[in-house]
């Protein structure tokens, strides 16, 4: 009799709210026998007590193992990671008026900061001479430069609308945006060193 084969996909980097993590909770399963499916879904492949650490790294040996041990006649098929970093949240932890001011001072300090870094490097520069010699080269003689000042304002707002894809809450594209990307590589280097550092203190449930 052919064995029942079970493909899991595993994600690199998962948040649970509950205690008790299931198998579902950290892979896609996929399987042609809904019984079978079912029970593998099931299984309960760890439990986050209060004082242990709120982030644990999940081998694919232990899951295959934990598949084998409730469904013995199943073969299992991987197609994705072979190391899962699961963490719990608490949802309710990041609410309330305290998130809220955590938000506004982190958007007050990127604003200013973004502003006095454009301003200390057109200091720098001394981007009002260069204004002042372009004005003159176009139109021959000392003039009123801040026009130019004007339109290169405008044109520095826009293209950093452009640049990173967004207008509030709007995208101009469905393409992600530079911030996201960046955010996204270091998301995965960080998961990469989580997964690698318990690997090497033994601290990966195998």
């Amino acid at each position: 009799m052919a064995q029942t084969e079970v493909y899991i996909k595993m994600e690199q980097n998962t948040e649970v709210m509950e205690p008790d993590v299931f198998l579902k909770d950290i892979a896609d399963i996929v399987c042609n026998d809904s019984n079978t499916a079912a029970k593998v879904k099931a299984i309960k492949v760890h439990k986050f007590k209060e004082n242990e650490a709120q982030k644990v790294v999940i081998s694919l040996t232990r899951i295959i193992t934990l598949i084998q041990e409730a469904c013995p006649d199943v073969s299992v098929q991987n197609i994705g990671e072979k190391d899962a970093l699961v963490e719990i949240v608490n949802v309710n932890r990041h609410k309330g008026f305290l998130q809220t001011l955590k938000i506004i001072f982190v958007a007050a300090v990127s604003f200013f900061g973004t502003a006095f870094t454009i301003m200390a490097y057109h200091n720098d520069i001394g981007i009002a001479d260069i204004f002042e010699k372009f004005y003159i080269m176009v139109m021959g003689n000392p003039g009123n430069s801040a026009v130019l000042e004007i339109f290169y304002s405008i044109g520095l707002s826009l293209g950093i609308i452009i640049f990173f894809n967004h207008i509030g809450p709007r995208r101009l594209t469905k393409d992600p945006t530079p911030i996201e990307v960046e955010m996204r590589i270091y998301e995965e280097d960080v998961n990469k060193a989580l997964i690698e550092t318990a690997s090497r203190e033994g601290k990966e449930e195998t």
